[in-house]
This record gives structure tokens, sequence and C-alpha cells, in this order.
């Protein structure tokens, strides 16, 4: 569960040296960036869409200059293109697809239009005329282009005039799903495609999901404007989709392979709990070999099986056993090369890699004793080299190294601060980001030894802009709670500040498993782009906080996994530990502190003023879950197993059960079509509210999601928010 934050178009600078709300969530401050970076396999170039979303262009990663148009929507033969929102390149090189007309269905999920597009002769041609597609692959000889539409998978033969044809006929909206992660699996396995191509082309092999016996959540939809859905102009509807909640049955799972040649369809004989998940499935460079990865529900114990698509035998080759869960970033740093395996685990304690060979074999260990490895960009097969993030001395710190073969390590980048990596497919160079909490994002280009050749965006145009406005320090602290556990945060103060005044505080925080909100980065506070909210809130009078609580992220598993059982226990009481902190410095009115949060930090919002001490003045908690019943199975169970075993759990340490204790004013808000967080935890917690006779203050938004905007409706929601502090805090 994370908060998805999109914002409006840039606007221009107006004048003055004061920021308005209206340039903060129109995105003001927001730093230039290199998004939609993709390397390419001759490992010299990389490919990014012009930013007018007209072009796709290669670069040097030796020298960043220019190399090639790879596709020009003006002067493409064939369909219009209106604007590129995607693209893939094929194994050899010689076709694309283009991907336009994009439509979101959930958070990483979509349908859109594609064209395949061969570079040799400038021409665009439909991928499918028979409707939207999602997810297409290609095979590894480039021959064969595989696609999901309506939960089917499809396939389209490039050497046969682009012949289509139709391998599964069972998938139905709700019931079954063909090479489509269901809801759950998507937003807590955060991924979108379940399907590969064997190595030699010619098989296809996929996760089935059925679906058809969980339980069903149903949203109600109004007309609503920005956009207007004209077909519930005068009765509202309902959009109804599959969400298991935790203790309730989820998505039967199977993995099923595909004959190109033979038409023939079996299913794979895998070792699977009844209950367990299959949430990766990755090709590997042996035909006779695809990986599949299983966990069992309790999310602690993982497996990686090596399948044969013919014979359909699964032969287990890795087990990883994690005390308490295994963290969802696993999945997503699994890395399967050619010959080897890369495992993050953090069974000693600290997320470290292992590397196996693809028979099981264990080679070596990647990473620092206490060092947390936070990113993982691959392993190099020519020279045993381990390329990777980890924090650096401290958790707030990031920086990227290299293992080699021999054991050494190196460190690559150097300055303190957050950097992330964009390796070439050859590991020679890479693309580096690096910021801290005073200097938007640098781009630069470098060597494999962390030598920089170039610089490819250094936003000192924001840095200029920046100094027109009147914006406070923006500074990292620790602090020492009374049960003796360090906390760490960042603070920023308005440009006036005097230690001889006392100023009201507005705590920002998110607090859940893993999450670091605590970072000496460019992108942190509620709306990002170097705490542009807090800087608002800052030169009104306030001082404003984040803390990053126990269960939080980069400090190891002992101090992330405490909270396991009690979500949302220890989180609340560091919060409060943190208001405490803050009313004993002089300068620092401890009647008028505040608290908020959006998704998990909406719960810890309310989980913290309702702890028992009546710290806060007043809170605002947006789109948050209140009682961990009705959220999903997968998310939840990793923390909490479920209700059956761990009933106190659930029962005692949530919102609605301490509705009774709440202290200080509340403003809630959520929107009405949120499928992450439904609207049902706000509306059985403002029910408790009302039956505890507690007052509060609530905004529902009509047709929203999780992140709640569209149209105008992002401005209204903060307007709301700073109006709602202005009135109870004073400043």
């Amino acid at each position: 569960m994370s908060l998805l934050v999109t914002l409006a178009a840039t606007l221009t600078v107006t004048a003055g040296n004061k920021l308005s709300l209206a340039e903060v969530t129109g995105g003001l401050l927001r730093a230039e960036s290199m998004p939609g970076i993709t390397a390419m396999s001759d490992g010299e170039t990389y490919a990014r869409i012009s930013p007018d979303g007209q072009r796709i262009v290669a670069y040097s990663f030796k020298t960043g200059k220019q190399t090639a148009v790879l596709f020009d929507a003006s002067t493409a033969r064939g369909p219009r293109v209106d604007r590129v929102d995607g693209y893939i390149v094929s194994p050899d090189g010689k076709r694309m697809l283009i991907q336009t007309d994009t439509k979101p269905i959930y958070r990483r999920s979509f349908t859109a239009t594609y064209y395949i597009y061969m570079r040799e002769n400038n021409k665009l041609e439909p991928l499918s005329d028979g409707g939207p597609q999602q997810t297409p692959v290609f095979s590894p000889d480039g021959n064969v282009i595989a696609f999901v539409r309506d939960n089917n998978i499809h396939l389209v033969k490039l050497l046969y005039d682009n012949a289509e044809s139709q391998v599964t006929t069972d998938g139905r909206f709700n019931e079954v799903i063909n090479g489509l992660p269901d809801w759950v699996y998507e937003e807590e396995f955060s991924f979108n495609s379940a399907l590969v191509f064997t190595a030699d082309s010619k098989q296809v092999v996929w996760v089935r999901f059925d679906e058809s016996a969980v339980k069903q959540y149903s949203m109600q939809m109004f007309k609503g404007l920005a956009p207007e859905r004209n077909d519930y102009r005068h009765y509202p509807g309902y959009y109804s989709y599959k969400y298991p909640v935790p203790g309730e049955q989820n998505a039967k799972v199977k993995v099923m392979s595909y004959d190109i040649k033979s038409h023939q369809t079996r299913t794979m004989q895998l070792p699977l709990d009844a209950d367990g998940y299959i949430p990766r499935i990755k090709a590997t460079s042996d035909p006779a070999k695809v990986a599949i990865v299983t966990m069992n529900r309790h999310q602690d114990l993982l497996r990686i099986y090596m399948a044969n698509p013919l014979s359909t035998v699964c032969q287990l080759v890795v087990e990883d056993r994690v005390d308490k869960y295994i963290k969802e970033d696993v999945l997503a740093d699994l890395q399967i090369t050619s010959s080897h395996i890369l495992l993050p685990s953090e069974r000693d304690g600290y997320n470290h890699l292992y590397l196996y060979s693809l028979n099981g074999q264990q080679k070596r260990k990647v990473g620092g004793a206490k060092q947390v490895v936070t990113d993982v960009y691959g392993y190099d097969e020519a020279t045993g080299d381990v390329y990777y993030a980890a924090t650096s001395g401290k958790p707030t710190e990031q920086q990227v190294y290299v293992s080699h073969a021999n054991g050494k390590t190196e460190q690559l980048t150097q300055q303190a601060g957050v950097s992330h990596a964009w390796f070439s497919a050859t590991f020679k160079y890479f693309i580096c980001q690096w910021s801290d909490i005073h200097t938007p994002a640098v781009y630069t280009l470098r060597d494999n030894r962390g030598r920089q050749a170039a610089t490819l965006i250094d936003n000192k145009a924001l840095q200029q802009k920046l100094k027109g406005y009147d914006l406070g320090t923006v500074e990292m602290f620790q602090l020492t709670t009374s049960e003796n556990v360090t906390l760490n945060g960042w603070m920023v103060k308005p440009r006036d500040f005097n230690p001889q005044r006392k100023y009201p505080v507005v705590m920002f925080q998110y607090g859940g498993p893993g999450n670091q909100q605590v970072l000496n980065q460019w992108s942190i506070g509620m709306s990002g782009n170097g705490a542009v909210m807090e800087q608002l809130l800052a030169q009104k009078g306030y001082v404003c906080v984040c803390v990053d609580n126990r269960g939080t992220g980069g400090r190891g598993a002992e101090f992330e996994k405490c909270t396991y059982l009690r979500l949302g226990e220890l989180e609340a009481r560091d919060q409060v530990e943190t208001a405490l902190w803050l009313g004993r410095q002089p300068w620092v009115d401890k009647e008028r502190i505040a608290i908020w949060g959006w998704s998990y930090g909406g719960w810890n919002t309310l989980m913290s003023m309702s702890e028992g001490r009546p710290v806060f003045r007043c809170g605002i908690a947006i789109a948050p879950p209140t009682c961990w019943r009705y959220y999903d199975t997968i998310y939840t169970e990793r923390y909490m197993r479920t209700p059956n075993e761990n009933q106190k759990g659930y029962d005692e340490v949530n919102p609605i059960a301490r509705a009774g204790k709440l202290s200080g004013e509340l403003l809630i808000c959520h929107g009405l079509a949120d499928d992450n967080v439904h609207y049902q935890n706000t509306a059985e917690y403002v029910e408790a509210l009302v039956q505890a006779d507690k007052d509060f203050r609530q905004l529902v938004y009509t047709n929203r999601n999780h992140s709640i905007y569209g149209g105008n409706t992002r401005n209204h929601l903060f307007r709301q928010c700073l109006n709602f502090f202005d009135a109870e805090l004073r400043p």
C-alpha cells in the first residue's frame, strides 16, 4: 500500500516571493527529471520519449549526446499516433511496439492501443484490430508477440502477416484472468504481467488466476465532473471487482504453458499450498526452464522452482525462510540472469544479496554487515560483478556499489545524500541521479568505476528560481524517546525563525512497514519537490516536522519488524513521543501541535490521536485505513497474519476500537471510488465517532480514487487542509 501522487502541469512563476497553494499543487518547484530510461541491448545507448511525446530518441551512455531518433510520430507511415505513452523494443532491435491511448485500470494496470513499428521501412501497423491490449511481450526471436485482452491471451505471428490467434478462451471479468495478476497481486506484489515466452520462443507460459470464489466489493459511481460520467447522469451505478480481505479466500492460481506449434496446453506440476501465492514467473536462458516464485500465505517462505513447460516437472532450486515475513521489495529486486539467480534476503537480519546458479548452488553473499540493500541493478556474467544500492553508514543515506567476484566492494558514488543508478546493458556505464535535502536532482553519466563523464541535468534553473522565494531552512535531526528509541527526522523552519518565539508545529508522517520518509534527498514531504508543502506552511508561521517511527525501513529487520502482529501500536507511540519531545523545545508551543498523513499516514494519524496521551491539538487523516479487517489479504496478513490467528491484534489495535479516546479536532478526507483503501474504512470509523459522541469534520470526494486527484480536486483538498490548520492552530 502506497500513496500515488499525481500533480497538474507545471505553472509559471508569479511575481513576489511567497508561495501560493496553486503554485504548490501545480508543481512549480518540480525538478527536471529523466523518466522512462531504457537501456538498449547494444550496451552503448539508452532511449527516452521526448518531452512532447512525439519521438523516441537514443543517446550515448558514454557522452550523453543524441545518437539516433528511433521513432518519430510526425514522419512514421501508417496510422497516426497523437502521443507516445510507452514503447517496447524487440530483442533484435528491428521492431518496436508503440503504446498510445493509455487508459489506467488500477495502480499498475492499464489498457492501450499498440502499433508495431518496423524501423527499416518507417511503417506502423496495428498490433490488433480487436480492441485495446494489455502487457504485450515479444518472443526472444522477435517474431511473435503475446498480449492479453479481456483476460485472455492472444498471439500475433509477425512472419505470417501479423496473423492473430487466441490461446485461452476461459477468461472472464471477475472470474478467470490469464497472464495478468488480479487486483490484490497487482497492488501488493507490485507487478502487472504474468506472461513469458520460453527461451526458444516455442512456448508461452503464464499464471492463471481463478477469482470466481473471491468475494466482491462494489463502489458507487456518480456522474461527477473532470471527467464526467454521462452513463450515471440520472442514476448512480456501481463498479464491482474482486477484493479479498484478511482470512477470506484468494484467487486460486496455477501455471500453464502453451506450445505454439502443437497448440497443446499443459499445467505445471507445481508443489503449492492450497492457499499459496505465485508472485512472479520469469523466463530464463534455458528453453526447458521457466522460473516460478512461490510463497506461503504467511509470506515467510519463498521458493524458486524451475519448471519444464513440456514435461511440466518443477524442480525446487532455492528456498528462503525469513523470520516474520518476506518484504515485497524482494520480488521487485529478484534477478534471473543467463546463468544465475540474484536473491535479496533478510535471513541474517539485514537485507543482503545471495548469488546462486540456476540449479540453486549458492555462490556468495553480497552486502556489508549492517548495510541494507535498497536497489538491485544486476549481475555482470562476464566479470562476476554485482551492482546495487545500499544504505551508507546511516539509514538516511544511499550510495551505489559494486561487489566484485573476489569479494572486494567499491562505492561508486561518494556525495552525501541519496544516489540511484540506471546501468547500461553491459554494465560499462550508468546514469546517476543524486540529490540531498537542499539540492534538487542532478543527473550525471559515469563509467562503472564511478568516474563522471558528463552532466545531463543539473536543475540549476530551479535552484535559481528557488532563490526568489521566501523559503525556510531544512535540517535533519535525531531524537530519543522515553523508551530509549532513537528516531530520525527532518524539519522545516520559517525563514525568519526566532528561537525566542513559540511556534505551532505540523507533523507529517507515513510510518508504514519498510517505508522511509526521512531520507537525505530532495523528494521529501507531503507533496515532495523539496518539501514544498512544508515550505508553504513555514512561510505561514509553522514549523514542520517528519519523523520515521519504529517499523520503517533502512535500519534492519529488528527495527522494521517489531510492529509485527500489532500494526499501528508502536508507530503511534513514537509519533506521540515525537510530539512530547517537540513540546519540550523552547521554541515550540506544545498546545499547538498537529499531525497529518495520507493512506498509512492517515491510519497513523488516527492511531496517534487516540493513543491515550492528548498531545495533538488537531489532525488530518487522508484516505486512511481504520481497521485491518477491511484491507486486503496479502498486505495485511504479511504483517498481521489472519484474524483467526491474531484476533487481539486486529480488534484491539485500530482507530475504530479507540474512537472514544480520540483527542483533538479531526478532519478526515476520502475518495468515494478508492479501490485501494475503501471508503468503507472512513464510513465505519466516523460512525464509531458519532456513537462515541466525538466531533469531527469530513470531506468526501466524488468518483476519486486513493490519490484524490482530477480537475481541481487536489487543489481543493489541500486548501481545506491548510484552512483547517489555520483555524485550529492560529499561526
